[in-house]
């Protein structure tokens, strides 16, 4: 057995429950691959090379619904034999005696994710011009599956996504958190009178970018982090996406895009190339980027309060987040045309 002890993974448990559904050759290695207050993500590597990737709730959970992660592992099994590229899977435990929560098992994907501009910029021009077709080929490919064809029907309500989302975060901005901010309210208020209108019912990603991605050879290996996956409007993760694909010179309000580097596909031709895959009419698309980023600064206030209680090193992270929420024209940068 290896000797360290990993919060949130102990390894003589995870061992046990390990040997009992796969094929494994002790000691293991565990290492954390990322945290906070997302899912927690293991990387699990056992003395003859086979590699798996463990996931469980964050140690300290603000959100309990987002972090359901036998439902993430049940959207992903459904997903295995559609276009969809995502991690295999293998089993999933219920069992919080075993490691004190519930948690999942998939085969380990190889490859690196673009969080930043710097990993992007190690990617051949040739392959991020490709990767970029192949990241809205596989949102259009997500968004034509059936869900009651892949047993998703029941994922959520199947009606009225838009309203529920504006709903669901104006509860949780004001249940987290004492703030109010001027443009963020406004702009809720006239999504919420005015919703964009839905015109498919698709199964949604939620958190659809580069930076949850395992990407290879100018392609999607396996799409990751499907804790916000519902059913709902499609065009609400294709803002989401456009929102978060930056071009060389424009500005970068919510951190360091990994395709602000260049070579990669301009947003419109994403756009077209979606609509022909589609079918869908893109007419709406600014409201629904301002929708999409309304929620993402909701998404970042609750994550953003909890560190107002913790020390100066953590206080500082909240500053950044916080006001980065507070600069963003939500309601002055064109994306809102009602």
């Amino acid at each position: 057995m290896a000797e360290e002890q990993i919060p949130g993974a102990p390894i003589e448990p995870i061992t046990t429950w390990l040997a009992q559904h796969t094929t494994i050759t002790e000691p293991l290695n565990i290492q954390l691959i990322t945290g906070g207050r997302s899912n927690l993500t293991f990387a699990i590597r056992d003395s003859a090379g086979r590699q798996w990737v463990l996931r469980r709730p964050p140690l300290e959970v603000a959100l309990a619904s987002a972090h359901d992660v036998l439902r993430e592992y049940r959207i992903v099994t459904a997903l295995g034999s559609s276009a969809v590229p995502t991690a295999p899977t293998i089993a999933a435990c219920n069992d919080t005696s075993v490691i004190g929560s519930a948690f999942a098992l998939y085969r380990y994907v190889a490859g690196p994710v673009l969080h930043t501009s710097a990993a992007a910029a190690e990617l051949p021009v040739v392959e991020r011009n490709l990767l970029g077709f192949h990241v809205i080929d596989v949102l259009a490919d997500l968004h034509m599956i059936d869900p009651d064809a892949v047993g998703l029907g029941d994922l959520g309500p199947r009606e009225g996504y838009i309203e529920r989302q504006i709903r669901r975060w104006s509860k949780q901005w004001d249940a987290q958190s004492p703030r109010r901010v001027a443009a963020w309210d406004a702009v809720g208020m006239q999504l919420q009178a005015t919703p964009p209108h839905t015109q498919r019912l698709s199964i949604v990603h939620g958190d659809y970018r580069l930076g949850n991605m395992i990407i290879g050879a100018g392609h999607v290996q396996a799409l990751l982090d499907w804790e916000l996956c519902t059913l709902g409007d499609p065009l609400a993760d294709l803002a989401y996406l456009a929102n978060n694909w930056i071009q060389p010179g424009e500005q970068d309000l919510w951190g360091d895009s990994p395709t602000k580097i260049g070579g990669f596909p301009a947003l419109q031709e994403l756009l077209e190339r979606y609509t022909a895959r589609t079918g869908l009419d893109l007419t709406e698309i600014d409201r629904y980027r301002a929708f999409a980023q309304w929620r993402l600064a909701a998404i970042l206030e609750g994550v953003g309060m909890p560190y107002t209680k913790a020390g100066p090193a953590d206080k500082h992270t909240h500053h950044a987040i916080t006001t980065k929420v507070e600069k963003h024209p939500l309601a002055g940068r064109g994306l809102l045309r009602m």
